[in-house]
Parts: structure tokens; C-alpha cells; sequence
């Protein structure tokens, strides 16, 4: 392997560079099943079209939030997912078996607290007595929203009351004028926000923000798999970029997908995310108090340490 090595500086040719195809090879028969909340991931990485020659096989699977899609993950139904940060801490807190493997840069204006466009609520402190639905489940990344909105107003989390339902089942009931206040994330946020809901809080300078790409323990330690989730992640890194560049195109992918029209799929593309890189310090740092504070409010089943959720030895930036 020295000799071939030094053959390979002599002429001119990486190693890693032949040794790419034969890689590759060895993952036509890996087959992964992407997990991804209301084809958000999908929208991306299709618009930018940075899989149409990956060299494995692979499924999406869509669920609505994360509640179900961390079941699924915890089933070992799908390798990969995508979610928010109290949503992954959750998922870990009750035993779901994966790693942190890429952090996404967010927008806080993606997570909302909305109210009818009539209603005679005006603020955040009005919310006091009121009912708040939070989508989707205990451990969203809407109820972190809410709880630091709530503080920031001078409440406290029981001057409401919460009740959790299910995004698609909530933008019903919003629509028809059966809920008062909705805590709620994008996609659902901006189609409520472009049919004239009102927005009283988003999550700018309130929550950490933060996604992160997620594979299973079981899936990372199929060397195949891994191979073929760490090449995914860059793919991912690389379709956050070009959907950056290009906006435009990015949200005419997202509306034919998803079905919305182009004005609200624009709006919720724009966005999306500042960037994805490799989990670092400073992520964990964001992160961890999020996890405390849970944990205390006895919403996190057990405690986390962030830390121990990353799996930081996979290449996955671009």
C-alpha cells in the first residue's frame, strides 16, 4: 500500500480519488429510508437535486411532526431524521437510539405563537387564562417557544392552559375559528400567517433556533449505512447552500411539492435555514440548557447529556 501510494504522488492521482468509484460500488445495494416532517427535507434536497446521483437507493418517509417521526426512528422504520431541538431531546430523554450528526442554522421566525386576525388578543401577556394549542406534541419545538414567551411577558406557564394537537388537525380547527392562540411551526405557520393569522411571538431571540439531522445507532454501525448517511448529510449541506443562493428556485420546488401556493411556499422558504455544519461546542452549549430547563419542568423523562448524542467522527459539510 506504501508503494501504491507513493506510485499515486509520483503521477499526479489522489488515492481517495480511485479509490471512489470502488467505494461507491459497494453502496448500490444500501437502500436508506429518510425520515422527514411534512416534506420539508425533501423540498430542499429535490429543488437542489444533489441526490440524482447518489450512489445508494433511498425512500422518503413523511410524517406530520416529530413525535411520530422519532417513533418511527425508534422502530428502526427509518435511518435519518430531521427535527428541531426540544424535539430531539425529547426523543433522546425517552429512549430513542440515534446520533446528532449536523446542525441547521434556523430562523426563530419559523416558529410561531399566532392568533385569529380579529381576535381581541394583542400580546403575549394577553394570552393569560387563555388556551393555548401547542402542535405537536409535548416536547415541540412550539412549547419551548411558547414557555420563553410566556417568561418574557412576565407569566408563568400556568397562566394558560395547553392543550397538544396535531399540526394538520389544528390548522383545521384554527381555520374555523375553534382555537384562540396556536403555537406552531413552519409549514403550518406560514400558510396560517398568509391566510391573515396574526402573529403575536416568533422565536427570534428566544430559542436556540437549531436543527439537526439525526441517524440511528443501529444504521451508523453498518459501515455501509454510515458510508452512505455521512455522503447523504453533505448532500444535505450542499442543498442548504444552493437554496440559499437561489431562492427563488428553491421555493417554486417547495410549491409543487407541498402544493402551496408560490407567495406562502416563498415565505417559508425564505426561511429555512442560514447554513448547516458539523455539530460543534457551541451547539451543545445551546442545546444543554434547553435540556436542563426540561428536564426540571418534568416535560423530559429523563435527564441528557447533550454531549454524548453527538456523533462527531462523520465528514458532513459540503
Amino acid at each position: 500500500m506504501a508503494r501504491l501510494s507513493l506510485l499515486l504522488k509520483v503521477i499526479g492521482v489522489s488515492a481517495t480519488l480511485l479509490m471512489a468509484p470502488a467505494a461507491h460500488a459497494a453502496l448500490k445495494d444500501v437502500k436508506l429510508v429518510l425520515g422527514d416532517q411534512s416534506r420539508g427535507l425533501r423540498s430542499l434536497v429535490e429543488a437542489a437535486g444533489v441526490l440524482k446521483d447518489a450512489p445508494y437507493q433511498y425512500q422518503w418517509a413523511n410524517f406530520q411532526g416529530a413525535a411520530p417521526l422519532f417513533e418511527a426512528q425508534r422502530a428502526d422504520a427509518v435511518d435519518t431524521s430531521y427535527a428541531g431541538d426540544l424535539p430531539i431531546l425529547m426523543a433522546a430523554s425517552g429512549g430513542v437510539d440515534f446520533k446528532l450528526i449536523q446542525t441547521n442554522v434556523g430562523f426563530g421566525q419559523s416558529n410561531g405563537i399566532i392568533v385569529p386576525k380579529d381576535s381581541p388578543l394583542h400580546s403575549v401577556r394577553d394570552l393569560k387564562g387563555q388556551t393555548v394549542v401547542v402542535s405537536s406534541a409535548r416536547g415541540s419545538i412550539s412549547q419551548n417557544l411558547l414557555y420563553a414567551a410566556l417568561k418574557e411577558a412576565g407569566l408563568k406557564q400556568d397562566d394558560v392552559t395547553i392543550k397538544f394537537v396535531m399540526p394538520t388537525d389544528a390548522s383545521a380547527a384554527f381555520s374555523a375559528g375553534k382555537i384562540a392562540a396556536w403555537a406552531v411551526f413552519d409549514p403550518y405557520l406560514g400558510v396560517a400567517e398568509q391566510n391573515g393569522a396574526r402573529l403575536l411571538r416568533d422565536g427570534q431571540g428566544l430559542t436556540p433556533s437549531l436543527g439537526f439531522l439525526t441517524a440511528t445507532t443501529r444504521s451508523l454501525a453498518d459501515p455501509d449505512k454510515r458510508a452512505a448517511i455521512e455522503d447523504f448529510a453533505k448532500r444535505v449541506s450542499q442543498a442548504r447552500q444552493w437554496a440559499i443562493n437561489h431562492p427563488d428556485d428553491y421555493a417554486k420546488v417547495y410549491a409543487d411539492l407541498t402544493r402551496l401556493p408560490l407567495a406562502t411556499a416563498k415565505s417559508i422558504a425564505d426561511r429555512t435555514s442560514k447554513g448547516a455544519h458539523a455539530v460543534n461546542p457551541q451547539d451543545i452549549n445551546a442545546l444543554q440548557p434547553v435540556a436542563d430547563l426540561f428536564y426540571q419542568l418534568k416535560i423530559l423523562p429523563n435527564k441528557v447529556d447533550v454531549n454524548s448524542l453527538v456523533d462527531s467522527t462523520l465528514a458532513v459539510n459540503q
